[in-house]
This record gives structure tokens, sequence and C-alpha cells, in this order.
């Protein structure tokens, strides 16, 4: 079996974050209990897609924040190509049962109005195909993920006026709760966490200051960077503090637009500090202990987050002598871009049934191993480095720590080799020399 075989689910949930469970309630609305929130369910149409407003039209006032949301993995949710090759692949092997859990946050619209699933056909409008939208986002009232076809529009102001929608002051729409209810994704039968970002979130300090997702994710720049003055709209009022809507995070694959990939490059190369921790003399011949540790000090999450098996961190280090000669390597990609087996990476790993690690996560029955990152937190690497006899001295070290979105040949296997390379970000390094 191929890898794209035993990964591809786990690939179309990393593309966006994937999703949750859903249900319906009411006449006109569509609602996620916290009581249904791990359990599949078929959904039962309660609006038309056409009801809402479609992002060009609201791009007619708000045009700054539309260009932004434009190109944004959030507007790519659905046409994404690579998760709609994915989402077929799991739908056949566990026979649909999982179609509406993904869908619900890809194309909350789409779904809810039950064009989707399946995710391909003549019954999917444009606005379903639009992903994660203004007026999805905009009439969600509560973390239930209840939405409806609504001319009030849900905001961060009390004093919004509009000649095209009534307004709301949304607390919410401030808040990690709102972002919460697709960043945080447990198994739909046995309930194991597959995605904690959420979470990961809440139990850090980040959360114990007051920083929520918002702060970072939509502020210019990396890290929190308000005050962000401007206006909202088209002849709005100048306000000291407007979010940006570019969403950007860590993926800088070529998915997303090139300014998109900019921010996420940005992001990973905020993220992260390496240091080198000097080793003690040693004889050639021995072997020299080095010790690199990798800090978080810049994402109020793990790194890395979201759907972690199939993201890829890791420290590629080097040892070279005078004459440039590579003595020692860890980290290095071979000729089909896959990580050398001995390098530290940081991710996680399910285990299935039989206890045997899976890339499936709807096969995922437990933990097998979490190394990453904690927010504001490090880990420390320990390298036992051979050096022959006769090498010259003095050597320099260097550690390089990487990211890359999904693995090459998991993409290989379902694009085809040579259609889509995935970038390789270096988001920090650091030098040192041993004398």
């Amino acid at each position: 079996m191929n890898r794209f075989a035993v990964g591809a689910f786990a690939f179309s949930m990393f593309l966006m974050g994937a999703a949750i469970s859903l249900s319906c309630g009411g006449s006109d609305t569509a609602t996620v209990t916290t009581e249904t929130k791990t359990t599949v369910s078929s959904i039962t149409p309660r609006f038309k897609s056409t009801e809402f407003t479609d992002p060009a039209t609201c791009g007619g006032c708000h045009q700054e924040i539309f260009a932004q949301w434009q190109g944004s993995m959030h507007s790519n949710a659905f046409t994404d190509q690579l998760y709609l090759k994915m989402h077929e692949e799991a739908s056949h092997d566990t026979g649909g049962t999982i179609d509406s859990y993904c869908t619900g946050c890809h194309t909350p619209i789409g779904t809810f109005s039950g064009e989707v699933p399946p995710t391909s056909g003549p019954q999917i409008s444009e606005i379903s195909k639009k992903g994660v939208q203004c007026d999805f986002c905009h009439t969600v009232t509560n973390t239930n993920f209840t939405f409806s076809p609504s001319k009030v529009k849900q905001g961060p102001f009390s004093d919004s006026v509009s000649s095209f929608h009534e307004t709301a002051y949304s607390e919410l729409h401030t808040k990690s709760e709102f972002c919460g209810m697709c960043h945080d994704v447990n198994h739909p039968t046995n309930n194991l966490p597959l995605e904690a970002t959420y979470t990961e979130w809440k139990n850090s300090s980040y959360a114990a200051q007051g920083i929520q997702c918002q702060d970072c994710h939509m502020t210019p720049g990396p890290g929190v960077t308000k005050p962000n003055p401007g206006t909202a709209a088209l002849g709005g009022p100048e306000r000291p503090q407007i979010f940006t809507h570019f969403f950007a995070g860590a993926n800088a694959s070529t998915l997303a637009s090139d300014q998109h990939q900019k921010l996420s490059r940005e992001n990973l190369q905020a993220a992260a500090s390496v240091e080198l921790v000097p080793p003690a003399p040693v004889t050639p011949g021995g072997n020299m202990d080095l010790k690199v540790q990798v800090n978080n000090k810049g994402a109020g999450h793990y790194l890395p987050t979201g759907l972690t098996e199939v993201r890829e961190m890791w420290l590629d280090i080097v040892v070279i002598d005078p004459s440039g000669k590579e003595i020692y390597r860890s980290g290095a990609l071979d000729e089909n871009g896959v990580i050398d087996q001995k390098a530290v990476i940081y991710r996680t790993v399910f285990k299935d049934k039989d206890g045997q690690p899976t890339l499936k996560p709807w096969l995922a029955e437990s933990l097998l191993s979490d190394h990453r990152v904690p927010p504001a937190g490090s880990v420390t690497e320990n390298y036992s480095v051979p050096l022959p006899a006769g090498t010259s001295m003095p050597l320099t070290i260097k550690a390089t720590l990487r990211y890359r979105s999904a693995p090459q040949d998991l993409v290989d296997d379902l694009m085809g080799k040579g259609t889509l390379e995935l970038p390789v970000i270096d988001m920090v390094s650091a030098t040192t020399q041993l004398l």
C-alpha cells in the first residue's frame, strides 16, 4: 500500500485545520450542540445557499478586508484540489460516514444547505465553493456553530451602521472560542483529540494573559501587533483597531496566494529560536556530545500544531571541517524529499486498534507519541556525534529548524511525482564552533 493510501485523510484534515461533527436544530438555523460534537450525523438541509451573501458583494464596501480574505486558506477551504482528492479517499475508506464531519468546516454553507457532500457535482453552488467566508462567520451567533441566513451581521463593533445590512455586536468574534469551533477536532467515535490548537492555547500562558487567537492571526505581522488603526468599510469611521482577514498561519504551500505564503513564512520564522550549547573539547576519534535547545517564543500553541502527524518540523544538524567537508549530518532530505530516519522530527503519532502507527486519523485509537514544543516552552535534543580519527579542527556546527506542511512523498503519491513540490522553510538556525 502506498503512502497516499495510508495518509490521505490525514492530509485532507491538515490542509485547513479540519472539521467538527454536525447536526441540525431549529427550522432555519444550523447548529452543532456540545453533546453532538463528537458524533457523525447526516445533515438535514435548513436553508438554501443562495440565501447567503456572496463574498464579492461584501467586498463592494469592505474592499480591503475582502482582498485579504481572497487567496487565504479559509477562502480555499473547499476548492483546494488536494483536499478534494483526500476527502474522496477518506469517503471511500469509511463508506461515506465521515463526509459531513469534514465538510462542515470546509464548506459550512454547502454542508448545511444540503449541497455537500458529495464534494463534486452540479448541485454545488458558487457560494458553497467559497469555503469559510464572510456570511458564514458573520452570521454565527454562538460556539455551538449556530448560523443562518440573516440581514444581521455579527461583528466586533457596537456602533456599526450600514445601509446594506443590519449589525449586531458580538464579543464572541473577538475571542478564541470562535476559532475553537473548527480548530479543536476529536475522533468522531472514540473522542481521541486529533487536533487541539484551541485547547493548547487555552492551557497556555497566552490565554492566562488574555491574548486571543485573533490578536496574532488577525493583526499585521507575526505575534501580537495591535493596534492596527483603519476603517472596516468605505466611508466607515476611523477606528483604533481593525482586524485583518489574512488568517495567516503556518501553511506556506503554493495552495495559498503569494501574499499569504509570505505572511506564513514570516510567522514560522518568528515562532521559534534555536540555541546550540557549545560542546566540551573532544579528541578526534571520540564522540562529541551536542545539545540543541528549541524554544517556542512566538506561538500561543504547540509547535507544530493542527493535525501534526502530517506536518513536518525537524532539526537539520550539520558538522563540517575547515575544508567544508561534511563530518556529520542529521535531518537531510534524500533525492525524493524524504527526511532521513535519524532526524529529530516534532510531530504526533497515532496508533490503531492493533497498536501499529497509522497515518489514518479515522483508524486512530490512541496516541503513540507526541514530541513537540509547548507554547512559551522549550525542548532539548542530545546528539552523540562521532568524530573520525584525523578530523581537522575547528569544526563548524549548524542547527537549522525546518518546516514543511506535509511529507513530499505523500504529495507525490497523490498528485504524481513532480507535479507539486511543497516548500521547505528554514525557520531559524544557530551556529557554533568546536576549537
